[in-house]
């Protein structure tokens, strides 16, 4: 197969940003492109309300070498929250929602228990609502059930947590607004999505559609899989990636789109066209509280949120193959798609931001220290946080970023690393059940029983509600014969 790389087609605009930018974006791209098997790429830039950079790389379709172009479209999986919540946000604009209010104004033959959950609580994740994805996989393509059967099936089940408890990201959140889009607006939420703000963008690239669709310059998305075949033994082979969203769930995951169109489409959205107020923008960008106080992880439909002192980011990833972050006060925005899920393009947003503005990077600590622990080893992790603390105080990983940097690395089958992310999730937040469960399962996909059940069961100290804790250090000492194998 030829080279991915002998396949670039590169797109510039020019608004005053020399051949030093441009080449420093190519090769933090062809970097990450290289290290990360990625066979497609589009980048956009938007600075001061205009696309600077619009460049893609690679092929489209690995099959036929059908290179990436500027029309070429992808899938943006869950970006298309951020579609949701601005459409929520429109709503809010004419009167037709309260974000404070419960869903049971707008929605009948709900569950008791779901009631009283406001549009907000299921807009940040916070709501406890049971996983609707236990009744469907998009992976596997089974669409048998009807979505009244799936809704029956949904109510019956109990809520996970307590409203306004915990984080956790769920689908059936985004399922809801949907169904709320389609009853305030008179319209089906893809109608009033494409009236609302695609055609008053001008996103002729941007629709709805999942892997039964035919779509007019689609990327189909791959994804690397473990295969054992035969003689062979265990490998890494790259496979398309197969999925399907009904459309009564799209509004969680079903769009597809450009860097333009999505550039454009930020463009429009802080200069006024999509919300009436800037009002509105800022709430939509602002993170709300939980019971105990603490801000949600997420914002009403962004979920990629960077609230710090300088520098402030928020944005959205979907599909671990597409993401953008806007910089409101540096009036910058990425955008970054890609045609490989497990690619993780929001982890070098930050450092393609910082071509522009160098201490982005620095204000970013997981940026930083991806970047630095790739050249000192992971294994000083606790030693570079330590260091950069004493000389700035706001250098602060937080806990959420590290735990799903670690997951992503384990997926990648990196585990090591991932363990020495998940050990300074430990150090630096001594107290969270969450923190020790994830070294523990890292401990142990190395093989280290001991250690990971010393963390199992400090997690479970702190959180006895910790069951898959409980079963996982169970087989732990069943494993190894004790006849302490009961965990209360």
């Amino acid at each position: 197969m030829k080279s991915y790389f002998l396949l670039i087609l590169c797109i510039f605009s020019s608004y005053g940003y020399g051949q030093e930018t441009a080449s420093a974006i190519e090769a933090i791209i062809k970097r990450e492109m290289a290290e990360r098997k990625i066979p497609g790429l589009q980048i956009a830039v938007v600075k001061e309300g205009k696309v600077i950079v619009k460049r893609s790389f690679g092929v489209a379709n690995v099959q036929d070498q059908v290179p990436v172009t500027d029309t070429t479209v992808f899938a943006i999986n869950s970006c298309t929250k951020v579609f949701t919540g601005t459409a929520i946000m429109q709503l809010a604009e004419q009167g037709k929602v309260d974000l404070s209010a419960p869903v049971s104004r707008y929605l009948d033959d709900l569950p008791e228990q779901w009631q009283k959950v406001t549009i907000e609580q299921m807009m940040t994740h916070i709501s406890g609502f049971p996983e609707i994805l236990k009744l469907f996989d998009p992976a596997t393509g089974d669409t048998s059930k009807t979505e009244k059967e799936i809704w029956d099936e949904l109510k019956g089940l109990p809520m996970e947590f307590k409203t306004g408890e915990q984080f956790s990201y769920n689908q059936t959140n985004y399922y809801l607004l949907g169904k709320i889009i389609n009853k305030l607006s008179g319209k089906s939420f893809d109608q009033f999505f494409k009236e609302e703000q695609f055609q008053k963008v001008g996103m002729p690239h941007t629709l709805f559609g999942d892997s039964r669709d035919v779509i007019p310059h689609f990327a189909p998305t791959y994804r690397y899989r473990n295969m054992t075949e035969g003689e062979n033994g265990n490998r890494q082979k790259l496979v398309n990636d197969y999925f399907i969203f009904p459309p009564y769930s799209r509004t969680g995951a079903g769009l597809n789109s450009t860097a333009e169109d999505l550039a454009m489409w930020i463009i429009a959205l802080q200069s006024g066209k999509l919300l009436k107020t800037e009002e509105s923008l800022q709430r939509m960008w602002k993170p709300i509280k939980m019971n105990n106080g603490s801000q949600t992880m997420w914002s009403p439909g962004w979920g990629l949120t960077k609230f710090r002192t300088k520098h402030k980011a928020i944005g959205m990833s979907g599909g671990g193959r597409s993401a953008f972050l806007v910089y409101p006060d540096d009036h910058l925005a990425i955008i970054v798609l890609t045609n490989l899920a497990g690619s993780y393009p929001e982890e070098f947003l930050e450092e393609l931001a910082g071509v522009y503005y160098p201490e982005i990077i620095k204000s970013d600590p997981l940026t930083y220290l991806r970047l630095h622990l790739k050249k000192i080893g992971f294994d000083k992790a606790i030693e570079l946080v330590n260091s950069e603390k004493k000389k700035n105080p706001d250098f602060k990983p937080q806990e959420a970023e590290l735990n799903n940097w670690g997951y992503r690395m384990m997926s990648e089958n990196n585990i090591k690393n991932a363990s020495e992310i998940f050990k300074l999730n430990v150090y630096l937040f001594p107290n969270s059940w969450n923190a020790y469960d994830s070294y523990g399962e890292a401990l142990l996909k190395l093989g280290n029983k001991s250690q990971a059940a010393i963390m199992y069961r400090k997690s479970i100290d702190l959180n006895p509600d910790n069951e898959y804790g409980k079963k996982v250090l169970n087989e732990i000492f069943t494993a190894n014969g004790s006849t302490n194998s009961s965990v209360k």
